[in-house]
């Protein structure tokens, strides 16, 4: 860790704090609204439930050390001694990116010949993007960091491609207006996931190691935000459009 200025500490200090709020709200919303979706997409609700609730505990550990990471010294805060554990974002990742392909998957609600081995397949490419990736956040020189990340862009091409190529197909059998979110959440899901690995690469384009560090953290916080509790309420309209369009009238049940 590096020292930084009262701003770049308190900045990170308010979107680690934003993003709890956020991923604890965004999970008594979907526990709340899974009454007004269809039974078969209920599950879709409950999987995005458990992802913002894994994302939320996880922050508020990220959040505590980074509070313990630094110290106040006049008008500046320095490295205390304890290391700043940003594991835990990883830890993080693993259990929650599968997920969220989970949620893609039994929102679309393909008949079996369809879906099968497809949860399998998604899972392990998303574990392996992870796992891959981490090597290099760690690492301390731009080349380790360049290597790892270009392996670990392997499984998100992969991933990519059954986005586009097996769902996209099964999209276009979705109704009217299901058809436009779930066309919109895969841009959602490119678009921050992309956003991932350009935070990642931050201190390969030689910035300042504090705006480096500050910028890592805001990005991968605001990432998590959109690709978690955003991505959930798209998948909860998604729900709902389906619902209505199968005949169920929450009222009525």
């Amino acid at each position: 860790m590096t020292e930084l200025t009262a701003s770049q500490f308190s900045l990170v200090y308010n979107v680690f704090s934003f993003t709890i709020a956020s991923m604890g709200a965004a999970f008594i919303f979907f526990l709340a609204a899974r009454s007004q979706v269809a039974p078969k997409y209920r599950g879709a609700l409950l999987v995005s439930s458990l992802v913002v609730a894994i994302a939320c505990y996880h922050y508020m550990r990220i959040f505590n050390s980074w509070n313990e990471a630094f110290t106040m010294n006049g008008n500046m805060y320095m490295p205390s001694g304890k290391p700043f554990n940003d594991a835990y974002r990883y830890v993080d990742w693993l259990l929650t990116v599968p997920l969220l392909l989970v949620e893609l998957v039994a929102v679309l609600a393909l008949p079996k010949n369809q879906r099968e081995g497809l949860f399998g397949k998604l899972a392990i490419a998303a574990f392996l993007m992870i796992a891959l990736g981490y090597p290099g956040e760690v690492a301390t020189d731009n080349a380790t960091r360049a290597v790892w990340g270009t392996l670990s862009s392997i499984p998100f091409a992969y991933i990519l491609m059954i986005l586009w190529g097996k769902l996209g197909t099964a999209i276009e059998s979705q109704p009217g207006e299901a058809k436009v979110y779930l066309t919109n959440i895969r841009l959602l899901l490119i678009l921050t996931w992309g956003f991932y690995p350009i935070t990642y690469m931050l201190p390969m384009f030689g910035i300042q190691p504090q705006s480096a560090v500050v910028g890592i953290q805001v990005g991968y916080a605001i990432s998590d935000v959109l690709a978690k509790a955003f991505y959930g309420v798209m998948i909860y309209w998604i729900a709902r459009a389906k619902s209505e369009a199968e005949g169920f009238t929450a009222a009525a049940h």
